[in-house]
């Protein structure tokens, strides 16, 4: 997790450049989280209503982001 602790000092980073790329790769990661435990939750049973739930969207949001996987 240290990578994750770097990129999110950097997205503080007073250049803007630096700022920027450690913000968009913040957010690849924080996709690819999501992706890891939406499909954990799945593979345990949980039904789109509880994940959007627990990540604050619609059931409708969720099952179009991930339910294709």
């Amino acid at each position: 997790m240290s990578g994750a602790t770097e990129l999110a000092d950097r997205a503080g980073d007073r250049d803007p450049r630096v700022g920027l790329r450690a913000v968009a790769a913040l957010r690849r990661l924080l996709e690819q989280l999501e992706a890891v435990q939406v499909r954990n939750a799945r593979n345990q049973g949980w039904s789109w209503q509880e994940i959007a739930n627990e990540l604050g969207v619609s059931r409708q949001a969720v099952h179009k982001k991930h339910g294709r996987h």
